[in-house]
């Protein structure tokens, strides 16, 4: 037991040992490093002798280095994309209008613009067609729609979500969906079922708002 406690002993102490050396290199490295260094300046000194800065009246003072350019347009579109997010959890049945169709207005739009709506008093001049979409793609879809034909200065378009024939329970999934979405759309005045030939309850037709610069 001696034996090992006695070598264990040795071992630490040359291991000490090893580290004084180490640390002795080591501070003797870096002496000499700092005697170099000064013989060299001392032998430029006295290679060129007494230094003056120079001065040239033809120099021009740089400004500093100005800091990037905020991106602008990229936050614009940012919060446009904000702006323009429609969610799956905002609940449309209280601003529907109580009818056969479940029709949409705008507050200070009038039902004679919803029943213009219904007789066609609006040419469609544009519709989208949801079938087959998931509700993430539909969504997506309809968003970017939307927002293209209102800047192309469309102000009728139809938009066609199915009647459901296919789905379980023969529901129509995406019908109550697409009216949510249509209603926070900032673009859309009001929107009515389509009439039979446009597609009836499978359809909506929809109003929006005029262009900025269009009549």
């Amino acid at each position: 037991m001696k034996s090992k406690s006695l070598k264990d002993l040795q071992h630490i102490q040359q291991k000490l040992a090893e580290q004084q050396k180490l640390a002795a290199a080591q501070e003797a490295a870096r002496q000499e490093a700092e005697r170099r260094a000064h013989a060299e300046r001392d032998l430029f000194v006295r290679a060129a002798g007494a230094v003056k800065p120079i001065r040239d009246p033809r120099r021009v003072d740089l400004a500093p280095d100005q800091p990037p350019p905020i991106a602008v347009q990229q936050q614009l579109d940012e919060q446009r994309v904000l702006q323009e997010a429609i969610s799956d959890e905002f609940d449309a049945a209280t601003l529907l209008d109580i009818d056969d169709a479940l029709s949409f207005r705008r507050p200070g739009i009038g039902t004679d613009v919803t029943r213009k709506l219904r007789k066609g008093g609006w040419s469609i001049q544009g519709e989208i067609d949801l079938h087959g979409l998931r509700r993430e793609e539909a969504r997506e879809a309809l968003a970017g729609f939307v927002r293209d034909a209102h800047r192309r200065g469309w102000r009728c378009v139809r938009v066609v979500h199915g009647k459901g024939l296919g789905s379980p329970g023969k529901m129509p999934v995406l019908k109550g969906k697409v009216q949510s979405w249509l209603i926070q759309k900032n673009e859309v005045l009001a929107f009515v079922q389509a009439r039979g030939d446009e597609g009836g309850a499978g359809a909506l037709v929809v109003l929006l708002k005029p262009s900025p610069g269009m009549n």
